[in-house]
């Protein structure tokens, strides 16, 4: 077990993904995530790994630059929660080298509904035991597709690989993270519909 409070991967703690293993092979076949992302993902985790806090520091300005993003870490009258904030940049922390490192298997595909789950009403503040906001919008979680993505390109070029390098680790990125997003969403939707 980790020593990250609420970061729970792989253990009981964790439901079980509404998707199959299957119908998740045809998730990855439509955003054309293959075993070559795999490969440039674990690249692009052994060169983040000591970036880590650097790409959080980058992260957490623009969330906290911006109220409406802020907000998701209030008591909803404009009170952020210092602690709140801190507990979960553990985890998104961890989540880079998850994202990067871990088997795309059944454990991982739990988490990600874990993920969508913390993010919806269903979980929303339980783990970290906060008085917040009860549900970050869906529109933010699709939309933070463009800047943890765009903003890691420069982050993966640091060590020295070349642009083709780069180029499909920031690509794998892309593809996991669209995934990921997409995995987060079943809360949000209609039952029948996901």
């Amino acid at each position: 077990m980790s020593s990250i409070p609420g970061y729970t991967y792989g253990t009981d703690q964790v439901a079980r993904s509404p998707l199959t293993v299957a119908e998740f092979e045809g998730l990855k076949q439509a955003v054309l995530f293959g075993p070559e992302d795999e490969k440039y993902l674990r690249l692009a985790g052994e060169v983040l790994a000591d970036q880590i806090e650097d790409v959080l520091d980058l992260w957490y300005g623009f969330v906290g630059s911006h109220p409406h993003l802020v907000y998701y870490f209030t008591d909803g009258q404009g009170n952020a929660n210092a602690e709140y904030l801190a507990a979960v940049r553990k985890r998104f922390g961890q989540w880079i080298l998850d994202t990067c490192n871990r088997p795309y298997d059944q454990a991982w595909l739990d988490y990600q509904h874990e993920i969508g789950l913390r993010h919806h009403r269903t979980k929303k503040n339980q783990t970290d035991g906060v008085h917040s906001v009860p549900n970050v919008a869906h529109r933010y979680l699709v939309a933070f597709i463009y800047p943890i993505t765009a903003t890691i390109k420069s982050f993966l070029a640091k060590k020295g690989h070349s642009a083709e390098e780069v180029e499909k680790m920031h690509q794998a990125w892309f593809k996991s993270v669209t995934m990921q997003v997409a995995l987060w969403s079943a809360p949000y939707v209609k039952d029948g519909d996901w």
